[in-house]
């Protein structure tokens, strides 16, 4: 291929980018399943519609005896609803706490809009009514996609949080997306931005980074990147040895679950 038959081609593909970025950036970041998660789905999970089956915002379980060490809010991934993720409110009830499954707008039945805005002013909603219903620290875990809407929930929710956890994060999307797509100019089609260290910037709080060792979706860099940016003096960061983006899970024990909690935990429980 010639110069100028190189130059017309890309120029063609660059336009086509511009014009249908937006749905590119979607297809990429949002595997939207719009179904409702059946109740008796829900039971077998010990989960249950928060705050009601009306306009719920996600799904509770976890600790159902005792008194509550405190609330974690759980974002998840793209992939998927909130209700597959069940194996939060069995690790993080079992050390005690109350766990939100927060939902995505346009996830499992949500009426809303896809992208960062609406899901950032829905986990705000969302945080801001956990805080109201229950006492108690408040604590965000987000993976993946989620980790982005924990960061920008940390930077602009007015409920104090106790920490954060990320599992499998990036630094910025445009980071992530320039190692996918090496010769295309990212920043020209990428809408939402989640941008991680800059949403943490200020976060004082206790941070724990997961990165999954042989992660091919997001890096590990990426992950060791973030972690290098928090200027939190609480932060620690695990990487799971030998674990991809999606199965970082079956190499977790219980030891490692206990051992993060109690590390985002340990300021909040000190001085109740």
């Amino acid at each position: 291929m010639d110069g100028q038959a190189w130059l017309t081609g890309f120029t063609v593909l660059l336009t086509l980018l511009l014009l249908g970025g937006c749905n590119l950036q979607y297809r990429m970041l949002y595997e939207t399943d719009t179904s409702l998660p059946s109740g008796s789905s829900l039971e077998e999970n010990d989960l249950r519609f928060w705050p009601g089956k009306e306009e719920y915002r996600g799904f509770i379980g976890g600790s159902g005896t005792g008194r509550p060490r405190g609330t974690f809010i759980v974002f998840h991934g793209n992939g998927g609803t909130a209700a597959d993720r069940s194996y939060y409110a069995h690790e993080l009830g079992r050390l005690g706490y109350r766990v939100i499954l927060a939902e995505y707008p346009r996830y499992g039945g949500r009426k809303g809009d896809l992208g960062e805005a609406a899901f950032v002013k829905d986990a705000d909603e969302t945080v801001r009514l956990a805080r109201e219903m229950f006492s108690g620290p408040i604590y965000l875990l987000g993976e993946s996609l989620g980790a982005g809407v924990a960061a920008a929930v940390a930077a602009s929710t007015p409920v104090p949080l106790a920490g954060v956890v990320l599992m499998t994060p990036w630094d910025t999307l445009q980071a992530v997306a320039r190692h996918h797509f090496r010769i295309i100019p990212v920043r020209m089609f990428l809408k939402d931005s989640y941008d991680n260290v800059a949403n943490l910037s200020s976060f004082r709080g206790r941070i724990a980074v997961v990165g999954a060792e042989q992660d091919g979706i997001i890096p590990i860099r990426h992950a060791r990147d973030l972690y290098g940016s928090l200027a939190t003096p609480s932060k620690r960061m695990w990487i799971i040895a030998g674990a991809g983006h999606n199965d970082w899970l079956v190499r977790m024990d219980e030891s490692l679950w206990k051992e993060i909690v109690e590390f985002v935990a340990g300021e909040a429980e000190s001085n109740p």
